[in-house]
């Protein structure tokens, strides 16, 4: 038996108790968690923005080793330290293809099934986006495990299997900034700060970051945001001000809020490319007329995974850590036990901190 987070419903509080899990199958692969990261998806998750069957152990963003194996697995051995993939691609899908594995229609089958049982009742639980690492122990596919590189830290490793692998992809997949462009980014939570890091990687300045905390810019700024706007009326006006009086050639909007799209958006130069990453609600819409789509010429992009294959990205992300030109380390606000995964989830809420990483 291992403890774990459980999310009883939709809406409901989670709740901190055992759960018994079964031993790897064909294809499986078991996992001692050193780390989990607290991201905005799992929120999501937790109050019904995203779909997932319930009951379920929540958490997606993850890092541990491998403590034991099922049978066909050769990709990992006990022992190994590893980071989850919350979406493994299948290689067979028509999005896999056509080499977009960050789209594959067969990511999210694992948290289909159920993969453990509440050892109190022995009611089914699903693991949350396949991977559930809201638990000292998970199991799942061998698919969704990558081998983590010698010298980078464990814990803060966690933070590569969704926010910096997001983050990094966004600026170098999805919007492709190049060495000189502008970019500004609106949300400075885990993943925003991630894309500040990565465009400062990309060679990008200025590089402006907006949040509706004025606490954030201490950390902003460490990412590596040369300004800082707090969010407000005339948020898109100073943005355009501190890029020469045009806007900015790439905004990457981290936060999924119609606003905010809609600001990020008119940001942006003639010509400028807005990518959005932020998980909004379907009823919330964005809306344009005709002609300034016309006028401005502007591109607004949808943005998954960050458009990322992190078993090419994370080795390359791993570079960057051991060169020290990735601080993992500086995103994390919070180390906290499965208890405070509540609070943590308040603290997005409102708007408060960085990333919570829950260290085991």
């Amino acid at each position: 038996m291992v403890r774990a987070a459980v999310l009883p419903a939709v809406g409901a509080p989670l709740e901190i108790t055992e759960i018994d899990l079964p031993r790897p199958g064909p294809g499986q692969v078991r996992i001692r968690l050193a780390a989990a990261g607290v991201c905005h998806s799992d929120l999501s998750l937790s109050n019904g923005t995203l779909r997932q069957p319930v009951p379920a152990v929540l958490g997606h963003e993850g890092a541990g080793t491998v403590t034991e194996v099922g049978d066909g697995v050769t990709t990992v051995a006990p022992g190994d330290r590893v980071v989850l993939n919350w979406a493994p691609s299948c290689g067979r899908c028509h999005y896999c293809g056509l080499g977009e594995p960050w789209l594959c229609a067969n990511a999210a089958a694992g948290a289909a099934v159920p993969y453990a049982r509440r050892a109190d009742d022995g009611t089914e639980l699903h693991a949350g986006l396949g991977t559930a690492v809201f638990a000292e122990e998970t199991v799942v596919a061998a698919g969704a495990v990558l081998p983590l590189p010698d010298g980078v830290p464990a814990t803060e490793a966690a933070l590569l299997g969704c926010a910096v692998l997001t983050g990094y992809g966004a600026v170098h997949h999805a919007a492709r900034v190049r060495p000189g462009e502008s970019v500004v980014v609106f949300g400075a939570g885990g993943v925003g700060l991630s894309v500040l890091q990565a465009a400062r990687l990309a060679g990008a300045g200025p590089i402006l970051a907006v949040d509706v905390s004025p606490h954030k810019e201490g950390l902003a700024r460490a990412a590596g945001a040369t300004e800082f706007v707090l969010a407000g009326e005339d948020t898109a006006r100073r943005i355009r001000e501190l890029t020469g009086g045009h806007g900015a050639d790439v905004a990457v909007e981290c936060v999924g809020r119609a606003a905010t799209i809609r600001t990020a958006w008119s940001s942006t130069r003639r010509g400028g490319r807005t990518t959005v990453v932020g998980i909004g609600g379907k009823e919330d819409r964005v809306s344009f007329s005709a002609l300034e789509l016309f006028h401005f010429g502007r591109t607004l992009s949808g943005c998954v995974y960050g458009n990322s294959d992190p078993a090419a990205d994370l080795p390359v992300l791993a570079g960057h850590v051991l060169a020290g030109r990735l601080d993992l380390g500086a995103m994390v606000t919070d180390r906290i036990g499965l208890a405070g995964i509540p609070a943590a989830f308040e603290a997005m809420q409102a708007g408060r901190g960085g990333r919570a990483l829950v260290v085991f």
